[in-house]
């Protein structure tokens, strides 16, 4: 019962995050970019809570929360077809699995130094595995063999880098500024970690 609040409020993420990457924030972004991150401060909260195994319960409810929404959202079609294709379920559910797994090491690794250190760095590698991994499983035109009947012609289109920089294909400019957004809050998360942290300690103390 202790983690449930955790598994709540990591399903609660994963379900916000899944429903508002439907929609445009800007031309780079979605607004499912602002309430992701949430996941890796309510892993960081769990481990510095609980520990390392408690923390790893309620990533994998998160993950199970993402496959189930993965799968109806394959199951919606949209004007350009399935809400969600299996590349982006694949990149999604694998992405999300692998990111907050090292978060929950590298917290674990780096807990007993400066407060600050543990969930900055985690969050800061976590963000960036599941930038890299997501975006490279579900957009990239050298994966197409992963689902063959999917057209990601469109994310592959050659443009400049945030409409200012080198030509790179459209994916590479989303992932990177999600994983500019990440960045920011890494850093705006610790306000809300300090505070709920010592909220929370002080309620089982």
């Amino acid at each position: 019962m202790r983690l449930l609040p955790g598994i709540l409020a990591m399903a609660t993420t994963v379900v916000a995050s899944n429903i508002l990457v439907q929609f445009l924030f800007g031309q780079w972004l979605t607004w499912g970019a602002f309430t992701y991150p949430i996941a890796f401060l309510v892993t960081d909260l769990t481990n510095r809570l609980y520990g390392p195994a408690a923390a790893r319960k309620v990533v994998f409810a998160g993950f199970a929360t993402g496959i189930v929404c993965s799968v109806i959202g394959t199951q919606i079609i949209g004007d350009f077809g399935p809400l969600v294709t299996w590349r982006i379920a694949l990149g999604s559910g694998l992405a999300f699995l692998l990111a907050q797994l090292v978060d929950v090491e590298v917290f674990d690794r780096l807990r007993s130094g400066a407060w600050w250190r543990a969930p900055l760095a985690s969050t800061l590698i976590g963000s960036a595995l599941d930038t890299a991994v997501f975006f490279t499983l579900a957009f990239s035109a050298s994966l197409s063999f992963l689902e063959p009947g999917n057209d990601v012609g469109w994310a592959n289109e050659a443009l400049p880098l945030l409409g200012a920089g080198p030509v790179v294909p459209l994916w590479v400019s989303l992932a990177v500024a999600d994983w500019g957004v990440k960045l920011a809050l890494a850093v705006i998360a610790l306000v809300p970690f300090r505070l709920i942290l010592g909220r929370l300690r002080a309620g089982l103390a």
